[in-house]
């Protein structure tokens, strides 16, 4: 695993092993072979409608649960965020991204 200065810079692969770091969700692969910058979801510009997100509701912050499910509209307005951009759901869910699934 590579760490990048706006955030965690993940390797591709077939076989995701999920850690935990300074709260944000990091993946590592097994082998190794393509890079993909900044897998949380901190910084707006990485984030866009009918992508595929992880989340933290507010009324999950405590536990951590993770709901996942596809950006419809993007809600904060800042181009950073140190707990995740907040986005809607196409469910209908309000969450900060913690992770972005590719």
């Amino acid at each position: 695993m590579i760490r990048g200065g706006s955030g965690v810079v993940g390797i591709v692969s077939n076989t995701p092993i999920t850690h935990v770091i300074n709260n944000h969700m990091i993946r590592e692969y097994d082998d190794r072979k393509d890079k993909v910058s900044n897998m949380n979801g901190t910084d707006r510009v990485n984030i866009k409608p009918g992508l595929q997100v992880s989340i933290i509701l507010k009324k999950d912050q405590v536990s951590g649960k993770i709901t996942e499910g596809i950006v419809k509209d993007i809600l904060t307005k800042s181009l950073t965020h140190p707990h995740g951009i907040k986005v809607r759901l196409e469910s209908g869910q309000v969450g900060r991204v913690k992770e972005i699934i590719i």
